[in-house]
């Protein structure tokens, strides 16, 4: 299972209806979500962006148990810090923390060299990187400018240990949410990686700089995870 802060956003292509953002709206936020696991809720995920400098962001993801997640043994913590540029984003470093060492990650993305290096949840990390390689967290804010800026990118790559592994996005309608900020107009897109089972869906709101206000994350046709938008708050 991908961890939940990994859930990504979809593309904006074919988009009817609900208005398109300029990229100057990328602005800092803090977002929490309840996070449900084959229908009972154990966690409250909190996703926070803030900027470090013109170009330069640090983005984190923070997990609080709630009713049976106090038995997950995880309490996973990851930042990433990166950088917004004219070809999109790029990451800096990668950590993940708070669930024991198979699991946590220590990553460094050295552009000028053109290589990763670290640690990926036990695996030590030494491999070549082309522009557009994210990491758990820096793929969401690539897919936010990138939908900001007006792109459609088919596929995405992310850091998986020691290799990149490739995710494709489909556009899959529009739906109206209510959620605890009001009745919010969404765009649903689906992201996988091809051969696998699994499916997560998106429901991205246009309003609020494209971030999702429900993920859904399913095996076949069976429901594993969803998060759901609880607050919001945006600079």
């Amino acid at each position: 299972m991908r961890k939940p802060g990994g859930w990504l956003i979809g593309l904006l292509m074919g988009c009817t209806g609900i208005g398109i953002a300029a990229a100057s709206d990328l602005r800092p936020y803090e977002a929490s979500y309840a996070w449900s696991w084959h229908g009972a809720t154990v966690a409250v995920s909190t996703l926070k962006l803030e900027r470090q400098g013109a170009n330069t962001w640090s983005y984190s993801s923070t997990n609080e148990a709630r009713g049976l997640g106090h038995l997950y043994p995880y309490r996973p913590r990851l930042h990433s810090v990166l950088t917004v540029t004219d070809q999109g984003v790029q990451p800096l470093s990668f950590r993940a923390e708070g669930s024991g060492a198979d699991h946590d990650a220590d990553v460094t993305f050295d552009w000028q060299s053109g290589r990763a290096s670290g640690v990926y949840e036990g695996v030590q990390v030494d491999l070549p990187i082309k522009p557009g390689v994210q990491d758990d967290l820096s793929i969401q804010i690539e897919l936010i400018v990138a939908l900001l800026r007006g792109q459609a990118p088919p596929t995405l790559s992310m850091l998986d240990k020691n290799t990149v592994r490739e995710y494709r996005y489909q556009r899959e309608g529009e739906a109206t949410l209510d959620t605890p900020l009001g009745s919010v107009a969404t765009v649903i897109y689906s992201s996988q990686h091809p051969g696998s089972p699994r499916i997560t869906r998106f429901w991205c709101a246009p309003a609020h700089g494209y971030l999702p206000m429900r993920v859904e994350q399913k095996r076949l046709d069976k429901e594993e995870w969803t998060m759901e938008i609880r607050t919001l708050k945006r600079d």
